[in-house]
């Protein structure tokens, strides 16, 4: 028997030994070979695009792709749509008309999906532009670019987060808030130490490939995944097409998981006129999160549009449009 157990513990022994090295030294065996075949953002480009270089401390400058109407009458209303994590401007496809017909309206891609600048280390000397307070500043120098004052906020998913962090900043320019399905309380923190380790480094382009590539996140944000058309999954996975995407977006997703604020308690704070929307059976941010939202902001209305997941302004417009037409008719 001691003998057995004498065995048993080798065994048991190698085997720990073994995990921890496969832990240890199998990342750096694993090919991190590089993409072929991609173009600049500008080859890319859509007839719709249009790009701008907005500055940004420590770097060169970020080129913004956007997409936008003509200006308009002086007055009339400026809606800035801001898309998700992992989407893009092209969400907004299905109501962009819309907004056009309210006022002016403008939508760009965040660095660094869609056709965005997609920095990596290296090309930056200051302050990470992947930062959460950088996102919101290199919002409203975009906004300074092309010469917009005041604007109402459309944002879906984290570009809800994204818009309430403006209202926050910078109220004077902030007329109005839509969050449609927005992420203000989903926290998905990571601890630095761990997206710091080499295995992880290593490793990182690809896990940023598994997520960038293929359109599985966006048949999980739809309550019905058959009403995404191949248009729809073409354009969601633009970015797949640009040099450096993979690094770019790891190099996001590396803050993203460590720099995480904590503004809830602020939320009270806005005053500005809000409508909050989600669809009912939403499987990303719960529809508890968006009523608790609409409660705590001091001058908000709650639609909930039934049948309809995470993106109520592509899997289910008219009834966008609806709720956004009944609250524009309020202010």
């Amino acid at each position: 028997m001691r003998r057995v157990l004498k065995i048993l513990a080798i065994i048991v022994s190698v085997v720990i030994v073994a995990t921890i090295l496969l832990l240890v030294i199998g990342p750096f065996l694993v090919p991190v070979n590089s993409l072929t075949g991609l173009v600049s953002a500008r080859d890319a480009a859509t007839r719709d695009s249009n790009f701008v270089a907005i500055p940004f401390d420590g770097t060169g400058g970020l080129d913004i792709h956007y997409l936008a109407d003509e200006p308009g009458a002086p007055g009339e209303p400026t809606f800035v749509l801001l898309h998700g994590s992992l989407f893009n401007a092209f969400t907004w496809s299905e109501v962009f008309d819309f907004f056009d017909a309210q006022g002016r309206v403008v939508a760009y891609d965040q660095i660094p999906y869609g056709l965005s600048e997609k920095p990596v280390t290296g090309d930056w000397t200051g302050d990470n532009p992947y930062k959460s307070q950088a996102q919101v500043d290199q919002l409203f120098v975009f906004l300074d670019a092309l010469g917009l004052e005041n604007v109402i906020l459309v944002g879906n998913s984290y570009g809800g987060v994204l818009a309430v962090q403006a209202a926050l900043a910078q109220p004077e320019r902030i007329d109005g808030l839509i969050l449609a399905d927005p992420a203000v309380y989903v926290q998905e923190e990571m601890p630095a130490w761990v997206m710091d380790l080499p295995q992880v480094q290593r490793l990182g382009p690809l896990f940023a490939r598994q997520l960038g590539q293929g359109d599985a996140f966006l048949r999980q944000t739809y309550l019905n995944p058959d009403q995404i058309s191949p248009d729809r999954s073409a354009s969601f996975s633009l970015h797949t097409r640009v040099e450096n995407w993979d690094i770019a977006l790891w190099e996001y997703l590396r803050v993203w998981g460590v720099d995480a604020p904590d503004y809830s308690g602020d939320i009270p704070t806005i005053s500005q006129p809000a409508l909050v929307i989600s669809g009912d059976s939403d499987a990303i941010v719960p529809v508890s999160d968006s009523e608790r939202l609409a409660s705590e902001l001091p001058n908000a209305e709650l639609v909930i549009i039934p049948n309809c997941g995470h993106v109520p302004q592509e899997e289910c417009p008219a009834a966008f449009e609806d709720a956004v037409n009944r609250w524009l008719g309020q202010k």
